[in-house]
């Protein structure tokens, strides 16, 4: 449990930073590839960010893997769409091929926003950038644009500062020898709204007052959420 978990333990908050996603809940559980069932929750306390298709590439060539399994939540639950993003590294595919499998599914009418999720390798950044502005082009100008984010990104690197999104996840879970392990507050203000935790990996302390992503590594339960709903009072 020790391992890069230092990264959280954080001294400065933050607090009074404005909210770039204020018609979601302070709580999104993450839904990936597996049947989910959310009967159980309040869509007043809990929003869903589900996983809705899978791009993957090797040696230029792209592949594209719709969601195929079931997602049942409550009628006005908040929804925002991923889309996962998976190298095999370089050569990388055409942007504009992956931009539109992503387009695919970015604007269903169902999902307030797009979250891009993709631990991109120092040498695919000029890609990803690239990828990213033309993904928030061909998007409803209603509908926001996110990514998720290693720690290290950010930190004192600056590469994601200019990118067209309203807010940018740290990653706080599944951490590799090459994140940061101890850090006061993140430094690039996009990654200051918002914090990504595990059910199985949870932080010793985070800032107060940020939106809570949650992955859960098994299919969601109504104790699991439970327990989402009292990390969510607990750091708000």
């Amino acid at each position: 449990m020790k391992r890069a978990l230092l990264v959280l333990a954080f001294l400065l908050a933050s607090c009074g930073a404005r909210d770039p996603l204020p018609e979601f809940p302070r709580l999104m559980l993450w839904a990936w590839e597996r049947p989910e069932d959310f009967h159980y929750l309040d869509p007043s306390r809990a929003g869903v960010a589900y996983l809705a298709r899978t791009i993957s590439w090797r040696d230029g060539q792209v592949a594209s893997q719709p969601r195929l399994q079931p997602l049942d939540v409550p009628p006005r639950t908040v929804l925002m769409t991923v889309i996962r993003l998976e190298s095999a590294g370089q050569p990388l595919p055409d942007a504009g091929a992956v931009v539109a499998e992503i387009l695919k599914d970015a604007n269903d009418p169902r999902s307030r926003a797009l979250e891009l999720d993709f631990d991109a390798r120092v040498s695919e950044r000029d890609w990803y950038r690239d990828l990213v502005r033309r993904v928030r082009s061909g998007l409803y100008p209603s509908k926001e644009l996110t990514i998720t984010a290693l720690a290290s990104w950010c930190l004192g690197d600056t590469w994601i500062r200019e990118m067209p999104v309203a807010d940018a996840v740290p990653m706080l879970f599944r951490m590799g020898a090459s994140q940061p392990h101890e850090v006061g507050d993140f430094r690039i203000p996009v990654c200051r709204a918002s914090l990504g935790v595990s059910t199985d990996e949870l932080p010793y302390a985070v800032p107060h007052g940020r939106r809570l992503f949650v992955f859960n590594p098994h299919a969601w339960t109504e104790q699991d959420y439970r327990g989402a709903l009292e990390l969510a009072r607990r750091w708000r």
